[in-house]
This record gives C-alpha cells, sequence and structure tokens, in this order.
C-alpha cells in the first residue's frame, strides 16, 4: 500500500515536471522564465498591486509573473488572506518568516517583499524551481526529507503556479 502511494506520487510528480516551465536549474532571474505565446488579451494584475510585485521581483531577481503566480494559488491575490495554519497576507508569509526577513507580514508591499526574498532563498537552496515551490507551500524541511514534493497535494499545488505562471508569462 505504501509502495503504491509512493509510485503514484513519482508518477503525479514526473508529470508535473514534464508539463512544468521546465527550469531545472535557478541561478539567476534569467534562468527563472517562461516562453509564451503572444497575448491577445490584458494583463491580470491588478493595477494596484503591480508596482509593489514589479518591486519585490527585481530585489529579488525574480520575474514578477513568477510571484503573481504565486499570490494567486496561495491567496487569489487578497492582501488581508489568513491560513488556518498562520500565513498571512498576498504571498502567505509566516509571521516567523517574516521576521527573520526583518518584514511585516501584515503590510502588502512588505509581504510581497517577504514572499519574494523567501522564494529566492529556496531557489537558491533548492536549485529547482518545482522544488523551491514545493518548499514554499510544504516547508524545505518537508521537502529535503521526502528528496521532492512530500504530497499530492504539493504536487497540485506546484502544477496550479506553474499553470497560472504559464499563463501570464510575458505580460507587462
Amino acid at each position: 500500500m505504501i509502495l503504491a502511494a509512493v509510485g503514484a506520487l513519482a508518477v503525479a510528480w514526473t508529470l508535473v515536471v514534464e508539463s512544468s516551465p521546465g527550469v531545472a536549474g535557478v541561478a539567476s532571474a534569467a534562468s527563472v522564465s517562461h516562453k509564451a505565446a503572444p497575448r491577445a488579451t490584458a494583463c491580470p494584475f491588478p493595477a494596484q498591486l503591480r508596482g509593489m510585485f514589479e518591486s519585490a521581483a527585481s530585489d529579488a531577481a525574480l520575474p514578477p509573473a513568477m510571484l503573481y503566480a504565486v499570490a494567486k494559488v496561495e491567496s487569489n491575490l487578497r492582501t488581508d488572506a489568513l491560513s488556518a495554519a498562520g500565513a498571512r497576507g498576498l504571498l502567505q508569509v509566516m509571521p516567523a518568516t517574516a521576521r527573520s526577513l526583518d518584514l511585516n507580514p501584515e503590510e502588502p508591499r512588505s509581504n510581497v517583499l517577504a514572499g519574494a526574498r523567501y522564494l529566492r532563498q529556496l531557489l537558491d537552496r533548492f536549485d529547482s524551481t518545482d522544488l523551491a515551490l514545493s518548499a514554499y507551500n510544504a516547508g524545505p524541511t518537508a521537502v529535503a526529507a521526502a528528496g521532492g514534493a512530500p504530497t499530492v497535494d504539493v504536487v497540485r499545488y506546484v502544477a496550479n503556479v506553474n499553470a497560472e505562471w504559464r499563463s501570464v508569462a510575458g505580460c507587462r
């Protein structure tokens, strides 16, 4: 039974990796990008949030579309979002994580910057976009212990972020 669950997780993970943006190593912002078809529709970035996402993305050397995708999946772009675990704001930053970065998870601009800097730390640690996103969702300890996404829910989370990211990649 355990082997079947592990096998199913491995298959799901393979599907996510194969359908992900294809970023194996993440050493710089240039290597964390998506190729997107020309867009016929307007960008979905809310005007009142765009500046804070662009500023935080620049600070952490990340594409703004990546941060937007994480925020869309994490909080549906709600500045007042609060998870059952205590994560707060647009990027669902844990208070302890924000404190470790000397930022305030309650203030939207600071929340986005905290999420961006934390995601950059995870990218540098795991050298993989999918593993960093897994760690953003499940925690780096769980990802390191499992050697990847620790649950099917985390695999689904990574797939959702990647799909959202792909849908807005190249959007300006």
